[in-house]
């Protein structure tokens, strides 16, 4: 636990912390939010980075004005350019009124440009001029408009192996990265962990109704013990899960979640690339290697289905079909003893809680 006070970021309760690791970008959020310079904020999936981005700007002059996202990994490359930009009627198919673009939405306050290490290279150079000169034409205009906005940028990838890669150009990096700040893993902010559990049972148990107060020392130590891949996210939703689980005023979760959590590889011995590659194999046999859907591996681990898909490729984690579609293609045979009265080894995990 915390030996000092649990710093509660003004105008945004959701960002809570206490170890040194949290004040230190705590800190620095509050030298950048004085600035008008661009920022880019890096750190692994889940780790909360647009609540910093809100953050910035809650805390600056800027907060009477305007909070525009965009995500560039979630639109795609034809469409970006109008959502940053705006189009005039008739400029393209489908366009039939003039609309304003997310930098002149954001005029006066603050562009959160997320996942920007996926924004598209044919783009970029247009980007880089609006950021310079702070102007840029709608797309079927040839008239200028200039706006007055600050701009965070935030990334889960290494933009420096993508420049070297040349997927990213070198000035779109550099003039986005004025003031870097890197968010750490939950995995190196232990002791936050038993803070942000106690927040979400609160908002969880308030929202479903539950009147879900108690938290076991047992749990909370495996909660610790976690690596926590997904990071802030990834908690977030284990602890939704165990609040819809628990039936009475103790926290709990489910059996399978649990043991999961306890049997996963210690990290002493491994390295971190090894021990998310084995966590990541042991939820995707969890959930028969279905990565989509309610009940699949993304969801459990608390990420977007596109960064699950991109990580296990980046650890060597080829994707398999869910073992009942190829059952049903090349193991008919098997179904039909089943079919007949059982194949009489099946074994099934009961459903029980912690």
């Amino acid at each position: 636990m915390c030996s000092t006070l649990p710093v509660m970021t003004k105008l945004n309760p959701e960002i809570i912390g206490c170890s040194p690791a949290f004040r230190h970008v705590m800190n620095q959020v509050g030298m950048v939010a004085k600035t008008d310079a661009f920022t880019l904020i890096q750190g692994e999936t889940g780790t909360g980075k647009e609540g910093i981005a809100h953050a910035i700007h809650n805390q600056s002059e800027r907060s009477r004005g305007p909070f525009v996202t965009v995500n560039c990994a979630a639109i795609p490359g034809a469409l970006l350019e109008s959502e940053l930009f705006g189009h005039e009627r008739g400029a393209f198919t489908g366009a039939c009124a003039q609309t304003k673009g997310r930098f002149q939405m954001a005029d006066r306050g603050t562009l959160f440009l997320d996942e920007i290490g996926d924004l598209p290279l044919e783009l970029q150079p247009k980007l880089l001029r609006a950021l310079q000169e702070q102007e840029f034409e709608r797309l079927g205009s040839g008239q200028t408009i200039r706006v007055n906005v600050r701009v965070v940028a935030a990334t889960n990838q290494n933009l420096l192996q993508l420049v070297a890669n040349r997927q990213f150009r070198a000035d779109l990096y550099y003039r986005l990265n004025v003031i870097p700040i890197v968010l750490p893993p939950l995995r190196d902010r232990v002791q936050d962990i038993p803070l942000l559990v106690e927040h979400f049972v609160r908002k969880f148990s308030a929202r479903m109704n539950k009147p879900v107060t108690e938290i076991p020392d047992e749990l909370m130590n495996v909660l610790k013990g976690h690596d926590w891949p997904g990071n802030i996210r990834e908690l977030q939703n284990v602890i939704e899960r165990a609040v819809i689980f628990s039936q009475e005023s103790v926290l709990r979760l489910p059996f399978t979640e649990l043991k999961q959590m306890t049997q996963q590889p210690s990290t002493a011995s491994c390295t971190l690339d090894e021990a998310q590659r084995e966590h990541i194999l042991g939820v995707l046999k969890q959930t028969n290697w279905g990565i989509s859907g309610l009940h699949g591996a993304a969801t459990r681990l608390g990420l977007p289905r596109t960064t699950l898909i991109y990580r296990m490729r980046k650890l060597g984690i080829e994707a398999r079909r869910p073992q009942r579609v190829r059952s049903a293609q090349h193991e008919k045979p098997l179904f039909a003893r089943a079919a007949l009265g059982g194949l009489g080894n099946e074994r099934f995990e009961p459903v029980a809680v912690f």
